[in-house]
C-alpha cells in the first residue's frame, strides 16, 4: 500500500527501509535509504516515510517521539501528522512525506530519480588545490564542512586526491605539517568550525615555525548569522591572524579559483600556513562554468644566484681556512648532494642541527653527527677547533649551539634568516643549491689552505662508540636503558626509513645514540610540540603511498615517550583503518622525564609529572595493530625485528626509566 493520495511518480527508486514489524505500532525511528535519511513512522496501523529534518531549525524528526497523536520534534516540540507531515490547525509548516510500500520482505520506501550532481563553488575549489598538487587531506568531517566534504568526495572518486579521517583535528595539522617538511609539497588539514578548527592550532603552528608548507580548510557557520554569537561561531580570521600566512573567508561573490590559486602558492613560496574559511551555505552554491586555477604560469623558478659581492667575500674566507666546518641545517635538506660534494673539496667535517639530523649519513667519513644540545661530543669537538663555520640552511637556534665568535658565512634562500640572531661575517642570501655549487667552482679556480680533518674525525668517532658501549652496559633503573634502545635501533631500522620524532628524553636520547644511515628524521622544530611523532607518522606513510614520489615504498619508523605518544594514541585506529604499514616504538617510562629532569635541575621539587598508563602493547593489540611489549634487553632485538616485518601498524613498547644518559 502506498500513503500518498496522488498518482505514483514517475521514475522512482525503492529502498528497504523496514523488516515487516521491525517498528513498533507508535514509533518512529530515522532510517537512510540510498543516500537519504527519512523518518520512519508507525501509527494507526499504517508506515510513512517524512523527510527527517524539521522545516524551522533541521532537528532529526526520526529521533522525535509520537504524543497524542502528533509527531513530535525532538528539538523544539513542533508537532507534525506522523502519516501526512502536515502541521495541526491554520500552519502551512509541513514536511516533504514519500511513496512508501509494505511488500512481503519489508516496508519499502520510493524516491524521485536522482538529479544529476550540480559542480559547486566547493568542485572548482578542491579542482583548483589538486590542480596546484594538493593531494592530500587530513581531517574530520562534521556538519558545517558537508559541502567541501563531498567536493573531496568527488575528487577522491576520480583518483585526485586521498582523503584521511582521523580521530582528533590537531592530528590532522600534524601530519600534513610532517607531510610539508618531508616533501617541500602542501597537504591539505580540513575542520569544522568552531572547536574543530580550534583544535588544528597547535599543529598549524609547527607547520609555521619551521615552515613546511600546509592548508588549512575550515568551515563555518552561514554567513547570515556571522557576528551574532551563533553555536559554534568563532572569528576564525582572528584566531588564525598570527598563524597564516595568506587567509579569507569564501564568500559568494568571491573569485573562487582564484583563491584557492593565492592559497596554495602562498604556502609553498613562502614555506607556511594558508587558511581558507568556508561558511556553511557557500560550499554548496552551484556554478557551471567558473573555470578551476593551475599552476601554469603563476610559479617562478626559485634557485637563485646570490649576489657578486656576497660570492666573493664568502669564498676568500673559504680559501684561507685551514680547519672549515660544514653545518647543515633544515633548510639545506633538498640540496645535500651538492653540499657533501663540497665538503669533500675541502676534505672537512660535516655537522647537522638536530632537525637535520640524517642529512648526511652517519657512516660518512666525513659526518661529525648532531650539534647542540641533542649532539655527540664528535660535532662539538670539530665546532671548538674550527677557524671557519660554513652554515647551509640552518637559522641558529639557541638549541644548536652554534659558536657566535667564530667567523661565519652563513647561506639561507630567505634573507631575513641570514644574521637572524646576531651579525655573521657574510651573509649569503641564494639558493642552497647554486650557491654551493658556485663555491666549489671558484675554490677549483682558487684553491685552498685546508687541512684534511678525516682521520681525525676517525679517532673522534671511535672515542665516541666506545663511550656509547659502556653506557649501554650501565644498569638501567628498570627496563632497558637509552642507549642500548637505540643501539638496537640503529642496527636494525631499515636504511631507508622514514623517523618522524617526539619531544622529550627519548629525543635528546635519539639525537645522540642513533646513528643514521639513509633516513630521513622528522620533528617538531622551533614549536617543540610534544605528541608529534605519531600524527607525523601517518602524515610520512601518506606520502610513501604516491608512486611518483621519491618517498614511494619507504618505511615508517616513529619515536616517542608515553607522554607524547598518550596525548593523540587514538589515531592508531587511524593507522588501523587505513592499514598503515608503520612501527612505533614508544619508550615508556611512566613520567614526563624530561619535566623531572627541569624539576631537579632547577631545584625544584618533582611535582606531579608521574603518568599512569596502559599496557600499551595489549592497547595496540585492542586497536587492531600488532603489540609487542620489551621489559629486558634480551627480548628487544626480536620484538624491533618483529614489528619492522609486519604488514599493517605495529607498536613496540620499551619499558625504560627517565635518564637520556
Amino acid at each position: 500500500m502506498t500513503n500518498d493520495s496522488g498518482s505514483e511518480p514517475a521514475n522512482v527508486r525503492w529502498h528497504k527501509a523496514l523488516e515487516q514489524d521491525e517498528l513498533p505500532e507508535g514509533r518512529v525511528t530515522a532510517v537512510t535509504c540510498g543516500g537519504t535519511t527519512v523518518c520512519m513512522t508507525h501509527f494507526d496501523g499504517q508506515y510513512a516515510a517524512i523527510d527527517n529534518a524539521c522545516p524551522h531549525q533541521g532537528g532529526p524528526l526520526g529521533e522525535g517521539s509520537i504524543e497524542n497523536g502528533l509527531l513530535r520534534c525532538p528539538w523544539h516540540g513542533w508537532d507534525f501528522d506522523p502519516l501526512t507531515g502536515q502541521s495541526p490547525g491554520d500552519h502551512d509548516d509541513c514536511t516533504l512525506v514519500y511513496a512508501v510500500e509494505e511488500r512481503e520482505d519489508g516496508i519499502y520506501v520510493g524516491f524521485p530519480a536522482d538529479e544529476p550532481r550540480e559542480r559547486t563553488v566547493s568542485d572548482v575549489m578542491v579542482e583548483t588545490m589538486t590542480a596546484w598538487g594538493v593531494s592530500q587531506v587530513w581531517g574530520i568531517v562534521g556538519h558545517s564542512n558537508l559541502g567541501l566534504a563531498d567536493a573531496f568526495r568527488e575528487a577522491a572518486s576520480r583518483d585526485e586526491l586521498a582523503y584521511y579521517g582521523v580521530r582528533h583535528e590537531g592530528a590532522a595539522a600534524f601530519a600534513a605539517s610532517a607531510y610539508g617538511k618531508l616533501t617541500g609539497e602542501p597537504a591539505a588539514c580540513f575542520a569544522i568550525a568552531g572547536p574543530g578548527a580550534t583544535n588544528l592550532l597547535t599543529g598549524l603552528w609547527d607547520a609555521n615555525v619551521d615552515r613546511a608548507p600546509v592548508l588549512a580548510l575550515t568551515g563555518q557557520v552561514q554567513t547570515q548569522v556571522l557576528g551574532t554569537g551563533n553555536f559554534q561561531e568563532v572569528d576564525l580570521e582572528a584566531a588564525y591572524g598570527d598563524v597564516a600566512l595568506f587567509e579569507q573567508t569564501v564568500l559568494p561573490s568571491s573569485d573562487h579559483a582564484e583563491l584557492m590559486t593565492r592559497s596554495v602558492k602562498t604556502a609553498i613560496l613562502e614555506g607556511g600556513v594558508s587558511h581558507l574559511v568556508f561558511p556553511d551555505e557557500v560550499q554548496t552554491i552551484p556554478t557551471k562554468a567558473a573555470e578551476a586555477g593551475s599552476p601554469q604560469g603563476r610559479l617562478t623558478r626559485r634557485d637563485i644566484s646570490p649576489p657578486e659581492e656576497s660570492l666573493r667575500d664568502a669564498v676568500d674566507l673559504l680559501a684561507a681556512a685551514e680547519r672549515p666546518l660544514v653545518i647543515v641545517g633544515h633548510g639545506a635538506r633538498f640540496h645535500m648532494e651538492g653540499v657533501v660534494e663540497f665538503a669533500e673539496r675541502l676534505d672537512c667535517p660535516v655537522v647537522t642541527t638536530f632537525k637535520a639530523k640524517g642529512q648526511i649519513s652517519d657512516s660518512h667519513p666525513l659526518a661529525g653527527g648532531v650539534l647542540g644540545r641533542s649532539g655527540t661530543p664528535v660535532a662539538s669537538h670539530f665546532m671548538n677547533e674550527s677557524d671557519l663555520l660554513v652554515v647551509f640552511g640552518a637559522s641558529f637556534s639557541n638549541h644548536t649551539g652554534i659558536s657566535e665568535y667564530k667567523p661565519i658565512v652563513h647561506v639561507d634562500r630567505d634573507p631575513m634568516v641570514l644574521g637572524k640572531h646576531h651579525s655573521v661575517d657574510v651573509p649569503v642570501w641564494g639558493d642552497v643549491g647554486v650557491t654551493v655549487d658556485t663555491f666549489s667552482d671558484r675554490l677549483d679556480q682558487k684553491g685552498t689552505t685546508a687541512e684534511s680533518q678525516r682521520g681525525e674525525l676517525a679517532e673522534r668517532w671511535e672515542i665516541w662508540r666506545a663511550e656509547k658501549e659502556t653506557r649501554r652496559a650501565q644498569d638501567p633503573d628498570r627496563g632497558v636503558n637509552y642507549a642500548t634502545v637505540f643501539d638496537a635501533m640503529s642496527r636494525l631500522v631499515p636504511e631507508n626509513a622514514i623517523l618522524p620524532v617526539d619531544v622529550g628524553n627519548n629525543t635528546y636520547a635519539f639525537g645522540r645514540y642513533f646513528e643514521c644511515v639513509d633516513q630521513t628524521v622528522l620533528m617538531s622544530g622551533y614549536l617543540g610540540s610534544i605528541g608529534f611523532a605519531f600524527p607525523a607518522a601517518l602524515g610520512a606513510w601518506a606520502a610513501t603511498q604516491e608512486a611518483d614520489s621519491p618517498q614511494a615504498d619507504r618505511p615508517v619508523v616513529s619515536v616517542s615517550s608515553d607522554g607524547g605518544f598518550g596525548q593523540y594514541m587514538g589515531e592508531l585506529t587511524t593507522a588501523v583503518k587505513y592499514d598503515m604499514d608503520l612501527t612505533h616504538v614508544l619508550l615508556t617510562d611512566d613520567e614526563l622525564g624530561k619535566i623531572s629532569k627541569e624539576q631537579r635541575d632547577g631545584g625544584w621539587p618533582v611535582w606531579q609529572t608521574d603518568l599512569v598508563n596502559p599496557n600499551f602493547a595489549s592497547f595496540a593489540e585492542n586497536c587492531g595493530a600488532l603489540g609487542v611489549r620489551v621489559e629486558s634487553p634480551s627480548t628487544l632485538d626480536a620484538a624491533l625485528e618483529e614489528a619492522f616485518s609486519y604488514d599493517g601498524p605495529a607498536l613496540v613498547e620499551i619499558v625504560t626509566d627517565s635518564n637520556p644518559v
